[in-house]
């Protein structure tokens, strides 16, 4: 090693020290990434386990680049949450680095902080992908930010690639960042989760417009202190009830990973009901309230975090005791990575997977929301102008797309450069664009390819670490002689009994609550809908009931069975009949009790199931004495099947159905509410429109019941 190189080891070691105790010492990898972006100026991928210390590289890297005088500008560090940019700035501090983060949380400090980058008083600066987009970052800031950054950290990297299991579409905007880079400029680009085709791409989008290719620096992925195990328990109770009956013999605090929201909201408030102090941590919650259940984690204030795959990048816990999945993810990639938050610091960390036979659908669904058919492209393209832009909320009424959707897809239209995001929303561009259906094709069939491999993990007779590691193609998976098939179980599938009868009732509890739609979707005049703004509180429907979400852990599964697009119609069954019943009499003597009790009952027609909706409705009114009184039928013009937003499904449906003569005549006779009776409630607008005609014809109010909510 020259006499430069041995003395830019020494100083990155000394970064060390002070980043991680006296007792640190660089891995070779670690320092073989640093010579090549400090002393070679190299662009670097490093597919490395989670704990191995990636952080460690880019804070040295950093160090080393910024101490003669602060010679170069500031590191940026592209991340994907703000928790992980809260731990980075942290990290920094303790490596005597002075780093600011740039997100939406803060935008009331970007002159100052933009000043203190023109000044060099700023060694790293964190930003996320989404802020890559925005118009003005995009434009004022991110041409002069690329022009002086001394290195471009890109973490979790494999959001890069559609091929990855969490691809982001914001990433592509990096070639943009890259593209901006004054030549000679290092890069680095991390992740934990890559097998070898999403190495491949992520080292191909890295590569110089000279050809100069990559370093990928990959290391082992085995992680010693995990112990896997997969329980396969009969239902939805036997899982609640055994994580009840064996969290407390997990080793110290740990995260209980849910497939959905309402998944980890029924989760936590069993497990706080059986005593257990527990938090929830999903996308939906706000900032304040993810931090905070950060933070109590943390501080193990609480016995586990219930998450969603909102958890899954960026939270470091290094004593993190054991990771929980109630359901499995769609894949051994992001399986992996979900685990890998545990075991960092710990001699050993306990990992168990309990699957469930609706994981299937969940997986379906959230594979339903990939890259939309070229028609609907092709339609997108067709509305924008290159002149008037449109804002996401103008093209819903145009464009069959949920609103999440329709975003992805405008942002990889916006990096293919198809359309340009500007102030008020996208403008088309008019350059030429082509849909690579060859490419989605192949991606879609990886992603089957990867839910069928896990099933086959929970499966698998052999090592299960190693089949999770052949999954991220690690050459050296071998044996790790500690999970359930190397070593032999080490918890019984048994639930006690007591446990088990308290999570059958629990999640046998019927009843969620269903608030009114009290504003119409924008854009809806320029389709021909005369409807905009609020709904006069005179045509709203009261808050409603259904006995259950269709992702529900207890009622989901038997409410799939009676109204999932592939279910038989059928009369009402007796036991959800009695959970009608029992939601009724909970609605009328709860805290949020009836204002007024019902006077009547009217369904709406259904064309899929008439049977059940029917047969509802008249149990219903028998049970209560109630007069049934109709059914509101939509007209011949009515467009069946889900609508893919809010706009699209209130233009298809907003004249479509007609209150009968003789229940238009009966509505103003009555001093009381009419209970309106529905299968399933999707986005609400079919119940919110008949609602609305009733409220017109005179009933005194709606109150909304079905059997099952989408969600």
């Amino acid at each position: 090693m020259s006499q430069e190189r041995t003395a830019v080891r020494e100083r990155a070691e000394a970064v060390l020290r002070r980043l991680a105790g006296d007792e640190a010492r660089l891995r070779e990898d670690q320092w073989r990434a640093i010579e090549a972006l400090v002393v070679e100026h190299r662009r670097v991928l490093c597919v490395q386990r989670t704990g191995w210390g990636k952080s460690a590289v880019y804070f040295i890297a950093t160090a080393l680049l910024r101490g003669n005088g602060a010679a170069v500008g500031p590191t940026v560090i592209v991340s994907p949450l703000l928790a992980l940019m809260r731990n980075q700035v942290e990290a920094a501090a303790r490596a005597g680095i002075r780093a600011r983060t740039i997100n939406s949380a803060n935008l009331d400090e970007w002159d100052e902080i933009a000043a203190e980058i023109a000044a060099g008083t700023v060694d790293v600066l964190l930003i996320s992908p989404e802020r890559l987009n925005n118009p003005d970052f995009r434009d004022n800031v991110l041409p002069r930010l690329a022009a002086t950054t001394g290195l471009l950290v890109v973490d979790e990297a494999h959001c890069v690639s559609d091929w990855g299991h969490d691809f982001r579409p914001d990433y592509r905007r990096l070639r943009t960042f890259l593209a901006g880079l004054p030549a000679g400029t290092p890069v680095l680009a991390t992740t934990a989760t890559a097998n070898e085709r999403v190495t491949h791409d992520v080292a191909e989008q890295l590569s110089t417009d000279d050809g100069s290719a990559a370093l990928v620096l990959r290391g082992t992925l085995d992680r010693e202190s995990l112990r896997l195990a997969v329980i396969d328990l009969p239902g939805a109770a036997h899982r609640l009830g055994w994580l009840a009956a064996h969290l407390e013999e997990l080793p110290g605090s740990g995260i209980v990973y849910t497939l959905t929201v309402a998944a980890a909201a029924e989760t936590a408030e069993f497990l706080r009901s059986r005593g257990y102090p527990v938090a929830v941590y999903t996308g939906q919650a706000e900032d304040a309230d993810r931090r905070a259940a950060e933070q109590d984690l943390l501080d193990n204030k609480i016995k586990a975090l219930v998450a969603t795959s909102a958890l899954g990048m960026g939270f470091d816990k290094p004593d993190l005791g054991f990771v929980v999945h109630l359901g499995a993810p769609p894949s051994p990639i992001a399986y992996y990575q979900q685990v890998g938050r545990a075991g960092r610091a710990v001699a050993h960390a306990e990992v168990v997977l309990l699957p469930g036979v609706e994981d299937a659908a969940i997986w379906r669904y959230f594979a339903s929301l990939a890259f939309p058919p070229e028609e609907q492209v092709r339609a997108v393209l067709a509305a924008l102008s290159t002149e008037r832009p449109l804002s996401t909320q103008a093209l819903e009424p145009i464009v069959d797309l949920r609103r999440a959707r329709l975003e992805m897809m405008l942002k990889v239209l916006d990096v293919d450069g198809a359309v340009r995001r500007v102030r008020g929303g996208w403008l088309a561009t008019g350059q030429p664009w082509r849909y690579d259906t060859a490419r989605l094709e192949r991606v879609a069939a990886a992603r089957v390819a990867e839910q069928e491999a896990m099933r086959e993990y929970a499966r698998t007779t052999g090592c299960r670490l190693e089949y999770l590691r052949r999954c991220l193609d690690d050459p050296d998976a071998t044996a790790c002689g500690r999970c359930d098939r190397c070593a032999g179980p080490q918890f019984s599938p048994e639930v006690p009994a007591s446990v088990l009868a308290a999570a059958q009732a629990f999640l046998g509890r019927p009843g969620v609550d269903v608030p009114p739609k009290k504003l119409w979707p924008t854009g809806l005049a320029a389709v021909g809908v005369p409807l905009k703004g609020r709904i006069p509180a005179e045509e709203q429907a009261w808050p409603g009931r259904v006995v259950g979400r269709l992702s529900d852990l207890g009622w989901g599964a038997r409410l799939r069975g009676l109204v999932g697009p592939d279910a038989p119609d059928a009369p009402i069954p007796d036991d959800v009949a009695a959970a009608v019943i029992e939601v009724l009499k909970a609605w009328a003597h709860g805290d949020d009790r009836w204002p007024q009790r019902p006077e009547a009952v009217v369904a709406i027609g259904s064309r899929r199931r008439p049977a059940l909706v029917g047969s509802l409705a008249e149990r219903i009114a028998s049970v209560g004495r109630l007069p049934l009184l109709g059914v509101v039928e939509p007209s011949g013009g009515a467009q069946d099947g889900p609508r893919g937003n809010s706009a699209q499904r209130v233009r298809a449906r907003h004249d479509a159905f007609a209150v009968p003569a003789a229940l238009a005549a009966a509505l103003p006779e009555l001093t009381g509410p009419v209970l309106l009776v529905d299968d399933l409630i999707d986005s609400g607008w079919t119940m919110t429109l008949v609602a609305r005609e009733l409220r017109r014809h005179g009933a005194p109010a709606v109150l909304p019941l079905a059997l099952a909510m989408a969600g």
